[in-house]
């Protein structure tokens, strides 16, 4: 009798073995972005470069022989809006991971979704830092991978009086404060420090205080659609970029389409990829995006970094033989990947991937010419060293709690 129960043991076992190695139910992933409202300037691109990424995984058998399927869902611009598809995708949808978001106010307003449902979020964009989710990948620019670096350079190259300017939220908030601390401890000074409701078109008085200000550089936080009247206006009072350059941290080649090139020449800005830059898996990136989406796209950052996340969680699954969320958890950290930029992988200890830096200036075809980099992978650090993490959450505590618990101002000057 017992040999008989062992018998059954063992077939139920080979059988469950089986079945899993050959199950072929697709997997689905959500793909949560902006793709209309101010920031589909932004966003869309990244939503395609996500959608690039699983067709070429598809093309080559897919995961585990398993089709991915993407689950494409409109943030609409909303970051409150992006919670509710968040929690659709996880529980309704069943997704194995969700790839999107791009304000840092989406994001944080996403985080605590994901937390509950002990899910995974890929997160493409630069960002403020003073984050640290074990549910959160982020393949963006930490504030050392890209402020802090800039600033530095600003203040080395260009010149000691800085006007900071952003859209009101989370992240030009925060990556302000950041630049103050810098610019302090370096010996310049700030002469500015002005913010406008996201999506707003109204800088005028913004623009009045710079003229009045005079710096010799402005660092430039804002976000989406509102940089177009932004430029237009700084030309329009006789700020070129001979007399006050630009530092641009949110405004990329895809951004730059929007703008009037001609006016954008010769403008700064700082991150972790150009289309620029000319690597073999660079040069096959390019022309894929471009034969996909039109010979006149161009590829910037952000889009590399959703690409990116793509590829980080497929080596993930495939090392854990799984798609189950938890199991992809603990097979994320240290995963690498040769990307279009150069190689990145995922530091154990934060989340976050190890990048290289780069300054450039973006050029009338509409690239940019690099004009510093940091050569190798910088190591990321999300919470800088000029204050005790607990200060930064304290200063972030502050922030939601002044815009009425939302992390972003919501209609207040």
């Amino acid at each position: 009798m017992q040999h008989i129960r062992h018998l059954f043991y063992f077939g139920f076992i080979a059988y469950f073995f089986l079945a899993c190695q050959t199950d072929k139910t697709p997997i689905k992933v959500g793909i949560l972005h902006s793709l209309t409202g101010t920031m589909a300037i932004s966003e869309q691109a990244v939503a395609n470069a996500t959608l690039m990424a699983i067709e070429e995984i598809n093309q080559k058998g897919g995961l585990l022989g398993r089709k991915v399927i993407p689950i494409l869902v409109d943030g609409k611009s909303d970051w409150r809006h992006f919670a509710t598809e968040a929690e659709r995708l996880i529980t309704q949808e069943k997704v194995s991971v969700v790839f999107g978001c791009w304000t840092s106010a989406s994001r944080k307003t996403v985080e605590p979704v994901f937390e509950e449902h002990k899910h995974l979020l890929f997160y493409p964009v630069q960002y403020e830092g003073l984050e640290q989710s074990p549910h959160i990948v982020y393949t963006g620019a930490a504030p050392n991978q890209q402020i802090i670096p800039a600033t530095k350079w600003a203040f080395d190259n260009i010149g000691k009086k800085f006007f900071i300017v952003g859209s009101d939220y989370v992240f030009p908030r925060t990556a302000s404060a950041i630049m103050q601390d810098l610019i302090k401890q370096l010996g310049g000074e700030v002469v500015g420090d002005e913010y406008v409701l996201l999506g707003s078109k109204d800088v005028k008085e913004m623009i009045a205080k710079i003229v009045k200000a005079k710096p010799d550089v402005i660092m430039n936080n804002i976000n989406g659609d509102t940089n177009i009247e932004f430029f237009k206006q700084l030309r329009e009072a006789g700020i070129t970029t001979q007399k006050m350059p630009t530092f641009s941290f949110s405004i990329a080649e895809d951004e730059l389409r929007s703008l009037d090139k001609n006016l954008m020449q010769g403008e700064y800005t700082a991150w972790n990829y150009f289309q620029s830059i000319s690597t073999d898996e660079n040069k096959k990136f390019v022309a894929n995006y471009q034969k996909k989406y039109g010979t006149n796209t161009v590829t910037d950052d952000p889009i590399e970094a959703g690409y990116i996340s793509v590829n980080l969680w497929a080596q993930a699954v495939r090392k854990a033989e799984t798609a189950d969320v938890a199991t992809v958890l603990k097979n994320l950290p240290n995963q690498s990947f040769i990307a279009p930029g150069g190689l990145v992988y995922i530091d154990a200890k934060n989340q976050h991937i190890w990048k290289t830096v780069h300054i450039g200036k973006f050029r009338t075809d509409g690239q940019v010419d690099v004009v510093w980099s940091s050569e190798k992978p910088v190591q990321p650090l999300p919470f800088p060293a000029s204050r005790l993490r607990e200060h930064w959450e304290i200063f972030l505590h502050d922030l939601y709690t002044g815009w009425d618990k939302n992390w972003a101002n919501l209609g207040k000057k």
